[in-house]
């Protein structure tokens, strides 16, 4: 059977938590590292510790200007690396497992997700869904004029799918780029605010403000009836 319409997905904290990633992570870096950094247990206590502070951005740099290093992009570097190519231990929300499977039947499934190409494919294989998802884009494997808020990637998922623009949803956490692209297009536009979620507290630019809000996946097939079925 054909199918018309199309839900897209985001990746992190829309399908799995981003922090049980950073926290696998960390855990990688405290293992590889333990010879420079000290006892594992310590070290990843201090890096969850500093992703829920302002530092987030460079938990690394701070861990090291913490233990009196002198600064080292080289081993930064190196951590980062262990950090962006480790097998996480992760798993998708139970929500997100429940829509994949509601929706399968009635719609094409995608995936747009910014972030470091093998990064982000170790997540999908980790999470095992691949198979239940019909294209996968992931924006840093065509090049940076494609990382949101572009509109090419959607554009390019829309095309893939053979889906018009008017029948498709894109479903994500990020208001400050994820919707951007989706609403000149003519998408619903979904966002998942989880209490969780790295960017809840994310105000978005005016015309990234997505079309309605929901807290769980479970409630995502009703949102789409009220604001009427995309190809209905």
């Amino acid at each position: 059977m054909t199918k018309s319409r199309a839900v897209v997905f985001d990746l992190d904290d829309t399908l799995f938590p981003e922090r049980a990633f950073a926290c696998s992570g960390f855990e990688a870096v405290a293992a590889a590292f333990a010879e420079t950094l000290g006892p594992e247990n310590q070290s990843l206590a201090d890096m969850r510790r500093l992703f829920d502070s302002d530092a987030r951005p460079r938990v690394f740099n701070a861990l090291l200007a913490e233990r009196d290093f002198a600064e080292s992009s080289e081993l930064v570097s190196r951590m980062v690396r262990a950090y962006r190519e480790h097998i996480p231990r992760i798993n998708l929300y139970a929500d997100a497992n429940r829509v994949l499977t509601k929706l399968r039947a009635g719609y094409n499934l995608g995936l747009i997700s910014d972030g470091p190409a093998l990064t982000q494919k170790n997540k999908i294989s980790a999470l095992s869904i691949e198979e239940r998802l019909d294209q996968i884009i992931l924006t840093d494997e065509i090049g940076d004029a494609f990382h949101k808020p572009s509109r090419g990637p959607f554009e390019l998922m829309a095309e893939q799918l053979g889906v018009p623009h008017g029948s498709c949803v894109y479903v994500a956490d990020n208001p400050a780029k994820d919707f951007i692209a989706p609403n000149t297009l003519g998408w619903l536009s979904v966002r998942i605010l989880r209490d969780e979620g790295i960017y809840r507290d994310v105000e978005p630019p005016p015309n990234g403000r997505p079309t309605c809000t929901i807290k769980t996946l479970d409630d995502l097939a009703s949102v789409m009836a009220r604001h009427g079925p995309p190809g209905d």
